[in-house]
């Protein structure tokens, strides 16, 4: 392996670690101030208890995620200073607005609903939790709107070749990050939705103490939290969908593995063959007539370019080789692939769906098993509800690695409509380092986040087995106002 394969594994072991987080932070800290709200509204212990229980895994969580994503900083000076070169002008300004006012706002108020329990009236402690989880999805949205410009460069002009902000709206209101935004947001809940299910109908199941009403409340939010936020993420991945056939015709391919242009275009469900290949000569596929023309162009007959195609566009635009640079390594002079990596995008696109739509099931089928006060005795429903925890941060993980990888070799995609020359390969982004100091620093960061992942494993697991009474025991019942002394396991 050389010095960008390297980079390249490092990169995305650290950043899909730190996916895991984000999205349970984000879905669980707008559940948790929902529950909060319930409680000030109603008055009822059980929302309280709610609020405390949850509360108590998110925060878990969020440290989490706050040591893993300090990583993604430095990964751009470390792996890939000549990409933080070439975007600097760039991202420095999205960046910037979600370290000083999405992580500032966060942080804030985070630590003022940790310790205002009994310090703060109940309305404006609440206050402190929405806008703690409205920061979440803020700083989402600033990290989405940088990421999004990398997938479809907009609002630059080209300055001794390198880009050049000349429009920070432009930037912010990208199309693609529009539509990003509500389906990362929609996964997020997805995530939170299918925690509080899994968690929940265990804990139902068990019966061994007296915060029933908390755990069919629990599972009755996730659960349709989980089946509207499946729904959205349908809405908005056909959104998705209709830009990536315009933006990146060659990622709609590569989902496809569509080797030769079709008009209309077939959707494959499933293949069987070596999808690798390029020609796909030894591919059968499952499909359905026209749907991929449905989904490109919302018409039933519009043509898809397929991979073969394609690859003659993108080297009469871009070149058919590597420029000769002793930076490129091994791939200096040597040709262009333009096409992703084939077997990582077609099925991780049907992993995104398919555990998706699993989760989804799995929310709606717990509740029409919980429904009317039933709690099913089999051992096999409790182990059901919390395999189905995974199926959502599945579908995340491989969502993002398809976004990412299909838009290789590129690590800046270049813009059809958009200025000429503001692209990247990923090859002419990384630093000029040794293999020996890449494979020590991943060999360290992937070491660190298993132990970190057998840590977050273990308080969570400590801490939803112990139930209500680990943060809150029944004698501890309302903290009415600012004076109350009751002590909260925070």
């Amino acid at each position: 392996m050389d010095v960008l394969d390297l980079a390249r594994w490092q990169f995305g072991i650290t950043t899909v670690y730190h996916f895991l987080m984000v999205p349970l932070t984000i879905g669980l800290s707008v559940l948790v101030a929902g529950m909060q709200t319930a409680w000030v509204r109603t008055g009822e212990v059980k929302y309280l208890r709610m609020t405390k229980f949850w509360g108590k895994l998110m925060l878990v969580n969020f440290a989490m995620g706050v040591v893993t994503g300090i990583v993604q900083e430095f990964q751009f000076g470390m792996a890939w200073s000549e990409y933080s070169r070439f975007v600097g002008d760039v991202f420095g300004a999205p960046l910037a607005m979600e370290g000083l006012v999405a992580f500032f706002v966060e942080s804030t108020f985070l630590g003022l609903w940790i310790f205002g329990w009994d310090r703060l009236p109940r309305r404006v402690h609440l206050a402190c939790a929405w806008a703690f989880s409205l920061a979440t999805i803020a700083s989402a949205y600033f990290i989405l709107a940088a990421n999004s410009w990398m997938q479809h460069p907009v609002g630059v002009e080209l300055v001794d070749g390198r880009p050049r902000l000349t429009s920070i709206w432009a930037v912010l209101s990208n199309n693609t990050a529009l539509t990003a935004v509500p389906h990362a947001v929609a996964g997020c809940f997805a995530v939170g939705g299918a925690f509080l299910v899994g968690i929940g109908a265990w804990h139902l199941w068990r019966g061994r103490d007296d915060d029933g009403p908390v755990w069919r409340a629990s599972v009755k939010l996730g659960g349709w939290v989980g089946v509207v936020a499946f729904s959205a993420l349908a809405v908005t991945g056909d959104l998705q969908g209709k830009l990536m056939f315009e933006q990146q015709p060659m990622k709609m391919a590569a989902a496809e593995a569509l080797c030769h242009t079709e008009e209309p275009a077939s959707f494959s469900v499933f293949a069987v063959g070596d999808v690798s290949r390029p020609d796909c000569e030894s591919v059968k596929s499952i499909t359905v007539p026209a749907l991929l023309s449905f989904l490109a162009h919302s018409d039933f007959s519009t043509e898809v370019r397929g991979i073969e195609q394609l690859v003659g566009e993108y080297q009469a635009k871009y070149g058919t080789n590597y420029p000769v640079d002793d930076r490129l390594g091994e791939l200096s002079g040597q040709p262009i692939d333009y096409v992703p990596n084939l077997p990582v995008t077609y099925w991780g696109f049907r992993f995104m769906i398919g555990f998706g739509a699993l989760s989804a099931l799995a929310a709606a089928a717990t509740l029409w098993f919980t429904r009317g006060g039933r709690v099913p005795r089999t051992k096999w429903f409790p182990r059901l509800a919390l395999a189905g925890i995974a199926t959502p941060f599945i579908a995340n993980s491989a969502g993002w690695i398809f976004t990412e990888m299909g838009r290789q070799p590129f690590v800046v995609a270049p813009n059809p409509t958009g200025v000429d020359g503001v692209w990247l390969f990923t090859a002419r982004g990384v630093s000029g380092m040794g293999v020996g100091e890449v494979l020590t620093s991943l060999i360290a960061l992937t070491t660190a986040y298993a132990v970190l992942a057998g840590v977050e494993f273990y308080l969570i697991r400590r801490y939803a087995r112990a139930g209500v009474a680990g943060v809150m025991p029944p004698e501890k019942t309302d903290p009415a106002e600012p004076g109350d002394k009751l002590a909260f396991a925070y």
